[in-house]
């Protein structure tokens, strides 16, 4: 049998030089071997969360002391945590810290979006990324940078410049979702609002909103949930009247005892909780 010589030649070039493996041969190979995919995976998450199972598995230790083994089941470290007066006053000052600099966040994220998303201006990409170093940039660098501005307008440190530093950096996280959902808005639907003999206000409110509102809703979620768990700009900003995690900060440095893991587990939670929501409140716009 015959053999043509082109393919003569390329068995020559073959048996002669090593070349790499081609990209789905390589893909065949590991897909022969999933177990090796589900080992590594499985250390990965195991990396990520069994500190914070540790921390939830803590917080129910019968123990004076934060630390293993287990001596028993008990639910004292909540009780607690929901009696004590320092960490509710905390958690009240949180909550007004994160609802008005998310307020604060989305209305300038709102126009920040619309500016980038209408306007063509002069400097317009560094605008935008300025827009988002304070989340870029090293929470030391910004909390800083935000104390030396405050310091410089003669502001006293207290809860409103912690509202104004976690404004600054919530801005970018509310920006995000609302400047996405703009550029997928159709300008057709506008335009017709327009030739209807709407009035730019009434095309806002609506047509534009009612396409951008699970956006809007999404990105003040994601604020609120940074704003909630901000430490390192709040230590720079704060001043006599401390949020939940400065609180639990300090006691770190006192007494530690399970119920700081009590609260951490709280603040898991509701974190937690406040992600997925916006989570399915960002799902939703993909539908509508």
């Amino acid at each position: 049998m015959l053999v043509p010589q082109k393919t003569l030649l390329k068995s020559h070039i073959l048996s002669h030089y090593r070349f790499p493996m081609p990209l789905y041969l390589a893909k065949n190979r590991y897909a022969q071997r999933p177990w090796l995919l589900a080992i590594w995976t499985i250390l990965v998450y195991a990396f990520l969360y069994l500190p914070i199972a540790t921390l939830i598995f803590i917080s129910f230790n019968d123990s004076a002391i934060l630390s293993l083994p287990f001596k028993g089941f008990t639910f004292n470290w909540y009780e607690m945590t929901w009696g004590d007066r320092s960490l509710r006053l905390s958690l009240w000052n949180s909550l007004q810290v994160a609802a008005m600099a998310t307020i604060l966040a989305t209305g300038f994220g709102l126009l920040a979006a619309f500016a980038i998303y209408r306007y063509q201006f002069w400097g317009k990409n560094s605008f935008r990324i300025a827009l988002n170093l304070p989340i870029l940039l090293p929470g030391v660098v910004t909390g800083v940078a935000m104390l030396a501005y405050f310091s410089s307008l003669g502001l006293e440190l207290s809860l409103w410049t912690v509202i104004l530093g976690h404004a600054i950096f919530g801005l970018p996280v509310a920006l995000g979702p609302i400047l996405t959902r703009l550029t997928q808005f159709p300008h057709s639907l506008e335009e017709a609002a327009y030739d209807l003999g709407a009035k730019p206000g009434q095309v806002f409110r609506g047509v534009i909103f009612p396409y951008i509102r699970s956006a809007i809703v999404s990105g003040s979620l994601l604020a609120f949930t940074l704003s909630f768990d901000e430490v390192i700009v709040t230590i720079f900003l704060t001043g006599r009247d401390n949020t939940l995690p400065m609180e639990i900060w300090g006691r770190l440095r006192t007494d530690i005892t399970p119920e700081i893991a009590a609260v951490a587990t709280l603040v898991l939670l509701a974190s937690t909780g406040v992600v997925l929501l916006s989570q399915w409140v960002g799902g939703m716009r993909d539908e509508g």
